[in-house]
């Protein structure tokens, strides 16, 4: 009786075990499938499916750890972000628009990726893999403004915002500094300075959404070449505009379209300058002054708040 009474125990012990463990196991189990990575195709709440015209399609790059990749887009870079620690970018020396990538590891399995805005507010994104010899090591991104089918616009490009625009478009504002540079029209003609050979103009001001574009030229007909070292524009007080810097606003240009260091010897050469929409008192004037590079043909030029009100207003309808 009392070997039966053990043995009982001993399968009661037994069964509670083999329960405790298959909980146990039932536990972990419950515990791996909230844990492991999602899917994608569950979403606590309620959730809307990204269908594929909202996906932005990346371009295929491929890096080595031995050769550098290139790749050069149509305007200056504002913001670069890696997908891992496998690769390296970065502005290539004093450019804007070139950056260079690489492997910082040899034969990385894991494929990654890189997202890339540039100043007219276009989106690059790129899925990267290793390879031992790369098929393309500099690479030109095209200026694809124009490159769409019907509608302009392929859908690898997005728009993005930039603070320092406000609500204005930054690819708006690309396209309307180009337009203005390429349609080269003069309907400013009493605004300019002409000294030692050089003669610096305001061409045109045009207005479009809250912000200003100045039309300016450089025209060098020495055979000495310019240098330039700065643009500075100003508001200044009108009687004081020419011995003292006192209560003046220096204006920040948020864009310059074709700024160029160099004008050549009997050539000339053109910029866009995009401000911040300004108007200005009666006794005040906005002073824009070029200056050489380690000379003294200096140029200036004041504009008034009547000339800023008479700015031509940009259709966006008609940029090209």
């Amino acid at each position: 009786m009392r070997h039966s009474i053990i043995i009982s125990v001993m399968w009661l012990l037994a069964s509670v075990c083999l329960h405790a463990q298959t909980e146990t196991e039932s536990y972990q189990e419950e515990l791996q499938q909230v844990l492991k990575p999602s899917s994608g195709d569950y979403y606590e709440g309620l959730t809307k499916k990204i269908t594929f015209d909202r996906m932005i399609p990346p371009y295929g790059l491929e890096v080595t750890f031995d050769k550098t990749v290139h790749i050069i887009f149509p305007s200056a870079i504002t913001y670069v972000d890696l997908g891992s620690n496998n690769i390296i970018a970065g502005k290539a020396g004093n450019s804007e628009n070139v950056i260079r990538v690489k492997a910082t590891i040899r034969n990385f399995e894991t494929e990654t990726n890189m997202s890339v805005i540039t100043e007219e507010g276009s989106y690059y994104t790129f899925n990267i893999k290793y390879a031992d010899e790369p098929e393309k090591l500099n690479i030109e991104m095209k200026d694809f403004m124009h490159d769409g089918i019907a509608t302009n616009r392929p859908n690898n490009a997005q728009e993005i915002y930039l603070k320092e625009l406000g609500s204005e478009s930054p690819r708006l504002v690309y396209l309307i500094n180009r337009s203005i540079h390429q349609n080269n029209e003069r309907f400013v003609k009493h605004i300019g300075s002409n000294r030692f050979g050089i003669q610096y103009l305001l061409k045109g001001i045009y207005t479009h959404n809250g912000l200003l574009y100045l039309h300016t030229q450089i025209k060098n007909s020495s055979n000495v070449p310019f240098d330039i070292d700065f643009v500075r524009m100003k508001v200044v007080d009108k009687k004081v505009a020419k011995r003292t810097a006192i209560q003046e606003t220096v204006i920040q240009p948020l864009r310059a379209f074709n700024f160029i260091s160099n004008v050549g010897g009997n050539s000339i050469e053109r910029t866009v300058f995009t401000i911040d929409k300004i108007t200005i008192p009666d006794d005040k004037q906005l002073v824009i002054e070029l200056f050489e590079k380690n000379g003294g043909r200096n140029q200036t030029f004041i504009v008034t708040n009547a000339d800023l009100l008479s700015a031509k207003e940009i259709n966006e309808l008609k940029v090209k």
